[in-house]
């Protein structure tokens, strides 16, 4: 127990301190991160978890906790709005191409914190990790 303690703790030090920032902004930062990194968010409840996939596709499985917005619904932007800016959050989709596409909206819209699970949740289920319907 103490060791998986300390593993959660250096995995969210490497999280908040590391140099894998893909954003250009000071104020917004968009990160690519694994699934194993992404599990560790989730069990700290560290961040707003949002499936960018269809509610079709949602409905088939999605991460436990994940809120559905789907990235091609005409009304994205507004859904999308109504997630708190000022905390961090995790997106995904199928496979990573949308997600990054969200990422990079989030980030122009002024999101402070945004995390893009690579891979998304195909990636997610190669690695072993559950999925809820």
């Amino acid at each position: 127990m103490k060791i998986k303690t300390i593993l959660t703790v250096v995995v969210l030090s490497v999280l908040l301190f590391n140099c894998k920032n893909t954003s250009t902004s000071d104020t917004a930062v968009v990160e690519l991160i694994t699934v194993e990194e992404m599990d560790s968010l989730l069990e700290m409840e560290k961040v707003q978890l949002v499936d960018v996939r269809t509610a079709k596709e949602y409905a088939e499985g999605h991460i436990e906790g994940a809120i559905n917005i789907d990235f091609s619904d005409e009304n994205f932007e507004t859904l999308i709005s109504e997630v708190d800016k000022t905390k961090p959050v995790a997106v995904y989709c199928g496979r990573g191409g949308r997600s990054g596409k969200c990422s990079a909206y989030m980030k122009k819209a002024g999101f402070t914190k945004i995390y893009d699970l690579d891979g998304g949740i195909t990636e997610w289920k190669y690695k072993g990790k559950q999925i809820t319907k």
